[in-house]
């Protein structure tokens, strides 16, 4: 486990993906209702096996469908009210997916980016940000989807694993 996620390792995420692990400091101070959201469906295994359905190289690797894989799916929870801020979509930012142009229709799906996307900011929510392995993100097999996606194994709490 990484210094970072000593910091707070109630609002980390670690995902054991396919190529390695990459480690997420969720920013409950700007999207507390999205952290708990991911908190929440990682500690219900919700992730467990769920591809990387859209890797657009210099954009950014999406994932987060446990209900159908290829990015059409959600939870069974309801969707959430957008938690938009100031926080701009740099390399490592995490956001949330939504659906098309519906601004409170985040879910479960999430986004790493690549690069800098500051034609996102104040229209998607900032979840969070990649602490450790953006090499493994990197490594992430590109494609819409790509033909053999990469996974998430297993994603967890940091504090749960202690």
């Amino acid at each position: 486990m990484s210094a970072a996620t000593a910091d707070d390792p109630e609002n980390t995420l670690v995902l054991e993906t396919t190529p390695g692990t990459i480690v997420i400091k969720l920013r409950t101070d700007v999207a507390p209702k999205h952290a708990e959201r991911l908190k929440m469906l990682a500690r219900e295994g919700f992730y467990d096996d769920v591809p990387f359905h859209r890797v657009i190289d210099g954009f950014m690797a999406q994932t987060g469908d446990g209900q159908h894989g290829d990015g059409t799916g959600g939870s069974k929870h309801p969707d959430l009210k957008a938690e938009f801020s100031t926080v701009p979509f740099d390399r490592g930012i995490v956001g949330m997916a939504r659906k098309g142009h519906s601004n409170d229709s985040a879910n479960s799906q999430f986004f790493i980016m690549f690069d800098e996307g500051h034609f996102l900011n104040r229209q998607y929510t900032v979840i969070g940000e990649v602490v450790d392995g953006m090499d493994v993100v990197d490594r992430l097999k590109r494609g819409e989807p790509p033909t053999e996606p990469d996974r998430i194994v297993s994603m967890t709490v940091a504090a749960d694993a202690e």
